[in-house]
């Protein structure tokens, strides 16, 4: 089959994280036309509360603007003509309304209102999904860290065991990260405003269409569509989605942080956590790949530069930009998928988590106890000396290498060390801090 010869659309083909998403469905073709219909006939519904139309053209613009009635790849063919979308498709929804009632369509709008105002919408609408997603990531996440509040592993630093920390805490800071993408969405969700300000952002069309008081308009077109109504028309103040951009990007980064951390704990040779269903290999039958956190992780590597096109999107020329807003619509779209996708799939890896703490608690034991030097350090100073401490902890460090001995052999051979606990300071799972304390103050938050 050659190209020309496939009918499709974007089935997400090279895109598994967000295939078959809500997000996908949230954002695609069908669901923009029918975010673009809502804007119209909200426009209309809103004149109609305002004395601006009568009520029976809100009616019909409402029963016209039904998405199946609309062909969306002719709406895509016939944009070109005009640089977007909302061209075409007023004119066949004005011939679908029909001449009593055709001219109360759009009346006093112009394309960048019901654009903006139908991303916004897709917005919104896919945000919810995302934010329902982050619910369950954060739920997950917190009965991970209550069940393991005390079980002790390594910490990492640099990629090298550091100081031992627990699996708790580890799970508590990934459900911080979610919360604060959490809060930083919803804010952004309830802060999405309609567009609605004529050809040059003055509101003077629906001035001349009879409105004593133009500025009420916006107001009541957000009331229609459970938007908020902005303070200024915002066609080249694009703070709406530069705040979109920001928030997507920090939600894909919090959950890529969950993923990459995942992915490194569930190598073969550390095999610490496990996603709960691996994916399968073309050419491997033993192979159980995170594919999960592997779909995530490449999500926030993607987020980044889609949020920069939107960023880029501000320096947005005179009252109504060329190029500047255009720009934004693709990005935009994949942003909201990509992240959608990734909420998803990062639920689905926290609920499905599997935690081997037999293993950390074994992998504790491989610097041969040299990750409680620090405890050591400051514990036998007292005992023996600043100075002399450290001298012996060094030439220690360097014999539990060259002599594959434990540092717990090593330190019971030393006379002046023959009334210290050494199974308490050499026991990596009681120098874990206030790693439990941290936990349970995490989760306090709700």
């Amino acid at each position: 089959m050659t190209p020309a010869t496939y009918g499709g659309g974007d089935a997400g083909l090279l895109g598994p994280g967000w295939s078959g998403s809500p997000a996908a469905t949230a954002t695609s073709d069908g669901a923009y036309l029918g975010a673009l219909l809502d804007a119209e006939a909200a426009l209309t519904r809103a004149q109609a509360a305002l004395g601006l139309a009568p009520d029976a053209a809100a009616t019909a613009v409402r029963e016209a603007a039904d998405p199946g009635r609309f062909d969306v790849g002719a709406l895509a063919e016939r944009a070109r003509a005009g640089g977007n979308p909302v061209i075409p498709l007023v004119a066949d929804l004005t011939k679908a309304v029909g001449a009593e009632y055709g001219p109360y369509v759009h009346r006093g709008a112009t394309s960048q209102d019901i654009m903006d105002t139908a991303t916004m919408l897709v917005a919104a609408r896919t945000l919810d999904l995302v934010l329902a997603d982050l619910d369950r990531t954060e739920r997950a996440l917190a009965r991970l860290a209550a069940e393991h509040r005390d079980s002790p592993m390594p910490g990492r630093t640099l990629t090298q065991h550091a100081v031992p920390t627990t699996f708790g805490l580890k799970a508590a800071g990934w459900r911080s990260l979610v919360l604060d993408a959490r809060d930083r969405t919803a804010r952004v969700r309830a802060s999405l405003p309609v567009q609605l300000a004529g050809a040059a952002g003055t509101l003077a069309a629906f001035g001349a269409y009879g409105a004593t008081d133009p500025t009420a308009l916006p107001e009541a077109y957000a009331r229609e569509l459970g938007l908020a109504a902005p303070l200024l028309p915002w066609h080249t103040l694009r703070t709406p989605v530069a705040d979109l951009a920001g928030c997507l990007a920090f939600t894909a980064g919090a959950l890529g942080k969950v993923a990459v951390d995942v992915l490194t704990l569930s190598r073969t040779e550390i095999g610490e956590v496990a996603e709960g269903s691996g994916g399968g290999s073309s050419a491997m039958p033993h192979k159980a790949n995170p594919v999960r956190s592997t779909l995530v992780a490449a999500a926030a590597r993607r987020a980044p530069q889609l949020a920069a096109v939107l960023y880029g999107s501000l320096v947005a020329e005179d009252e109504r930009p060329a190029g500047a807003w255009h720009a934004e619509w693709e990005p935009l779209r994949d942003l909201l998928r990509t992240v959608g996708g990734a909420a998803r799939d990062a639920a689905e890896l926290a609920e499905g988590l599997r935690v081997h703490p037999e293993a950390m608690r074994r992998h504790l034991g491989l610097t041969g106890g040299l990750i409680v030097s620090e405890r050591l350090s400051a514990e036998l100073a007292p005992v023996l000396g600043r100075a002399r401490a450290k001298e012996l902890l060094t030439e220690l460090a360097r014999r539990t290498h060259s002599e594959h001995r434990t540092l717990r052999e090593l330190l019971s051979e030393e006379p002046g060390l023959k009334d210290v606990d050494l199974d308490d300071l050499t026991d990596p799972a009681r120098y874990t801090g206030s790693a439990g304390a941290l936990t349970d103050r995490a989760l306090e938050r709700r």
